[in-house]
């Protein structure tokens, strides 16, 4: 397993991927905008030269605002997204970002769970922050 930056030549692959897991997918444009800002931190992880996990983040004044975490569906529970977040945090922390937050489907219990592995801690919900179908959000932080 491989968690290296991710680059213009993966694009397809990564939009492919977020199309096949969330309802309101991500262009390859949207990517590729947040891939080009140096501000950004993108990461892909790569196993047999198959591209099975992504995340990313923005960074802004000081924080990062993750945005995308995705794993293919039949490799979940192996850890991919631990290590895949553990890097990207990492990363962020290098950067000097001093504190990550992010957005969750308050019915994703196994994402949730993940971050809370990470030392996120709930800190409010959006209603209705997501469609198709609507449901709120539990916003975390990570300082």
């Amino acid at each position: 397993m491989l968690i290296r930056e991710m680059q213009e030549k993966d694009l397809l692959r990564v939009h492919e991927m977020e199309c096949s897991i969330f309802s309101k997918p991500w262009t390859v444009n949207d990517f590729k905008n947040s891939i080009q800002n140096r501000q950004n931190i993108y990461l892909v992880v790569e196993e047999e030269d198959q591209i099975i996990a992504y995340c990313g983040l923005w960074g802004v004044a000081g924080e990062g605002q993750i945005n995308n975490v995705a794993v293919k569906k039949s490799l979940r529970g192996r850890g991919i997204g631990h290590a895949m977040l553990s890097a990207l945090i990492g990363q962020g922390k290098k950067k000097g970002l001093g504190a990550f937050t992010l957005e969750v489907r308050v019915s994703n219990e196994s994402a949730i769970a993940l971050y809370h592995k990470l030392d996120f801690k709930d800190a409010g919900i959006r209603k209705n922050f997501y469609e198709e179908p609507t449901e709120d959000a539990l916003i975390m932080w990570l300082q």
